[in-house]
């Protein structure tokens, strides 16, 4: 813990921890330490914290297959350059995801139950066992009474010598065949000589071949001691659902035999809905225990930290983080339950004090289309559902002397120094590191519990749900979408509870428990739940009944409550298009994440995708400075690509010009100011940008970040007058501060604007061409998303004429 004094000092220059990361792409491979060097020494330019190498399909000629000596080695000269900058150093153990590779053969490999249905009459049969696809393994067989799909109730076949022998019987009759096949999933997007079978994360021995002949490897070839953690990417191993062996694992966990009644998976009896609750808990355990346990004691053994995004399939619950050391999450949705809430969950509740995210994994799609007020709002949305160290998704490797714009990842935003806005990066990635590192400050405040329906998500396996074996979506639509919402905008935070959770908890801690309408919970749960009502809590099924928030709720507004030693901390965000009003019923210091500025209030405005911190004070609140047009900047204005100046006319649109539609890069805009003597600020002031229909990019997936919000300055700006920097924009409120700058009488007044790189990819046949050959050699492993939408809706420019504000 710390005290507010403390806080508020370091956070003017936080310690390094809490800078955003990159996921660092690394193509092929077709790696060279030079331009190792080069990219690393741009992420410590930016004050990013680190990278995390994550080896990926090729996008040029392969230099040398993954594993061997060369990419090797190239991991260990990075490993020492980072530590070199000053920069944490991380690597997925692994090429693509989910973990696999040539390394693992059928007996290791993902499997899944398949299940043969026939309606037979009453004579006895002989069916050959046969392997229909190359590592079949039958497992059972069974026959019941009644037409297909009609028996309640199955007796196991006899097997004799690979021979299947159904007995004489009535007729009609319906014989079940399960076999274990496996699921085929090789592993995706990877890098050339990775490719093989996912591996089967309900077997020890799996994961330690995985180790021995992949992790290992890039673990010391990196050196322990320049690692900041060991990583091991989103969980998707599509139908896993079953492991040799399972029926021993389901005796010893379970206490009865799983084999006779092993149809009830597929047949619903008075019983099958707590067999396939007991089914599902066996395949979370045995992930647990032989995936996550034996990945983090090997990393522990090396002292490093072994980190995770464990949500998907196998069904890992909010409680299997506890077995590793860096819960991680992905997704936004401060409203709703996104995968961060997963993460930041089992950190409240597992004592963690920092959760990290993927964050911007499809921001603003395609690539190089991100604009730095998008970053801004998507980690904004991360920090509101508990984040507190972003891991950018990504950077791409990408060689410096390639043609056109050079290499890009299939989905997700080209976050590097090839951006135009980048001179904006530097003061952007210094505000995020401010944020997650106070964020990590005290412990959270989040009052409402909400249960998650564990046992219900594991019944509902043959309920139709798209991805029955992954239990994070299952839950996130047994919960209703209210009842975060409403948590929420009424201005509070929850945490998510499991059953594990339980042991931990406890009960006279928690005032208010939502488990929603029709939830099954187990004895133990209930036993909880009991003593949460006894010690003075509630338990109900809605969200009608909230306590009172510590902050007056305003649309769009999200708060994070954070308690320090002595005092209340809040991260308030506005998250929506239009400026918000808060009010507050005592004075607060609010800091900017921008400055070193502190300032007592009793209201502040929001504007779109702002954000502030609060801190009660007991000092008096001063009075909101006033501020009167003093005249508009109307020119005359020049500006100049490169060495071609000429005049312009505000608002000046680059993609209305069709010699600049393709341009990516900046453009200096100059004028004259007259500016009078004044003991007041000066401030320049662009407007606020105009609305941006939510509609206008219909092809953008629903999990595509985007501010909403047509900048003036498109779409970031470095302001100078008389040759001071005052400030960058990429953001509103879009004002910089000319005072300390300014003289009575004639100013020069200079705006270089930045766009982003979208203009110049959407003419780069070059990417095309690369994309199409590496196909052609290497098999399609990836298709490059949305690049012709590249285009769409983009403005660049000067967009708006600015105007001279007087703050008194």
């Amino acid at each position: 813990m710390a005290t507010v004094d403390d806080v508020r000092r370091q956070f003017r220059n936080p310690p390094p921890e809490g800078r955003p990361m990159m996921r660092w792409w690394w193509f092929g491979p077709s790696i060279e330490a030079d331009e190792l060097d080069r990219e690393l020494e741009a992420m410590a330019a930016a004050g990013l914290g680190g990278a995390e190498v994550a080896f990926v399909y090729p996008m040029g000629p392969v230099t040398a297959p993954f594993g061997s000596p060369e990419p090797l080695e190239l991991v260990g000269h990075a490993a020492r350059k980072a530590r070199e900058l000053g920069l944490r150093f991380d690597v997925t153990l692994g090429s693509g995801w989910s973990f696999g590779g040539p390394h693992i053969g059928p007996e290791l490999a993902a499997r899944q139950l398949h299940w043969d249905r026939r309606e037979i009459g009453s004579a006895a049969y002989d069916v050959p066992i046969v392997e229909s696809w190359p590592g079949d393994e039958f497992v059972a067989a069974f026959v019941g009474d009644g037409s297909a799909g009609t028996p309640s109730s199955y007796v196991e076949v006899p097997v004799h010598d690979g021979v299947i022998q159904v007995p004489t019987g009535g007729q009609p009759r319906e014989v079940l065949i399960a076999t274990s096949r496996l699921t085929g999933q090789q592993v995706k997007r990877t890098a050339a000589g990775a490719e093989g079978h996912t591996l089967d994360h309900y077997s020890t021995a799996a994961a330690l071949e995985h180790i021995r002949t992949v992790a290992e490897p890039l673990l010391k070839a990196a050196t322990p001691e320049l690692l900041g953690s060991v990583f091991c990417d989103s969980l998707e191993v599509y139908g896993g659902d079953w492991t040799p062996a399972i029926f021993d694992e389901f005796t010893k966990r379970r206490g009865y035999d799983l084999r006779p009644r092993l149809f009830e998976l597929l047949v619903n009896t008075n019983g099958s809905r707590q067999l396939r609750i007991d089914f599902g808990r066996t395949l979370s355990e045995l992930y647990e225990d032989n995936f996550l346990k034996v990945f983090q004691s090997w990393a522990a053994g090396y002292g490093v930290p072994f980190r995770i995004q464990s949500y998907g399939e196998p069904p890992a619950t909010m409680s299997s983080y506890r077995h590793v050391d860096i819960f991680e999450g992905e997704g936004w949705g401060w409203t709703r339950i996104p995968e961060t809430r997963w993460a930041s969950s089992a950190a409240a509740v597992y004592g963690k004090s920092v959760v990290s995210a993927e964050v911007w994994t499809w921001v603003h799609s395609p690539s190089f289309r991100a604009t730095p007020l998008d970053l801004q709002g998507e980690a904004h949305e991360h920090f509101l559902s508990g984040v507190n160290q972003l891991i950018g998704h990504g950077w791409p490797y990408s060689p410096s002397t390639g043609p056109g714009l050079g290499w890009i990842f299939y989905a997700a935003g080209a976050l590097d120094d090839r951006n135009p806005w980048w001179p904006a990066a530097t003061a952007l990635f210094g505000s995020l590191h401010r944020l997650s590192w106070l964020l990590q400050q005290g412990t959270p405040v989040r009052p409402v519990k909400i249960y998650v329906p564990a046992s219900d998500a594991y019944a509902a396996v043959r309920a139709g749900f798209p991805e029955p074996n992954n239990l994070y979506r299952v839950v996130r639509q047994l919960i209703p979408e209210n009842i975060p919402r409403a948590i929420r905008e009424a201005g509070l935070d929850f945490d998510l509870i499991d059953d594990d959770a339980m042991a931990v908890l406890d009960p006279a801690e928690v005032p208010l428990v939502i488990v929603p309408d029709g939830t099954t919970t187990p004895p133990a749960t209930q036993d909880w739940l009991d003593a949460v009502i006894a010690a003075g809590g509630s338990v109900v099924t809605d969200a009608d009944q909230l306590p009172a928030a510590p902050l007056t709720p305003v649309p769009d507004v999200g708060v994070v409550h954070r308690r320090l030693d002595d005092a209340d901390l809040y991260f308030v965000a506005n998250t929506g298009a239009e400026p918000r009003h808060l009010i507050f019923a005592e004075p607060m210091e609010r800091w900017s994440q921008f400055s070193d500025d502190v300032t007592v209030t009793s209201a502040i405005t929001l504007h779109p995708y702002e954000s502030a911190v609060l801190v009660p004070s007991t000092a008096a609140a001063a009075t909101p400075p006033s501020q009167d047009v003093l005249s508009t900047v109307v020119g005359p204005w020049t500006v100049a690509f490169d060495n071609d100046e000429r005049p312009v006319q505000l608002p000046h649109r680059w993609e209305d010009d069709p010699a600049l539609a393709a341009y990516s890069g900046s453009a200096t805009y100059r004028t004259e100011l007259d500016l009078p003597a004044t003991t007041g600020r000066l401030l320049l002031d662009f407007g606020p940008g105009e609305l941006v229909d939510p509609d206008s990019e219909p092809y953008l997936p629903h999990n595509s970040y985007r501010a909403l919000i047509t900048p003036p300055v498109g779409v970031a700006a470095d302001i100078y007058l008389n040759d001071t920097h005052c400030g960058s924009l990429w953001a509103p409120p879009y004002q910089v501060d000319l005072t300390d700058a300014a003289r009575a009488g004639v100013n020069e007044l200079r705006v270089v604007v930045h766009n982003t790189a979208a203009n110049a990819l959407s003419t780069d046949q070059h990417l095309l061409d690369a994309a199409a050959e590496v196909t052609a050699q290497n098999g399609r492993r990836f298709d490059l998303q949305h690049i012709e939408h590249a285009t769409d809706d983009l403005h660049s420019g000067l967009l708006a004429v600015p105007a001279i504000v007087r703050q008194a």
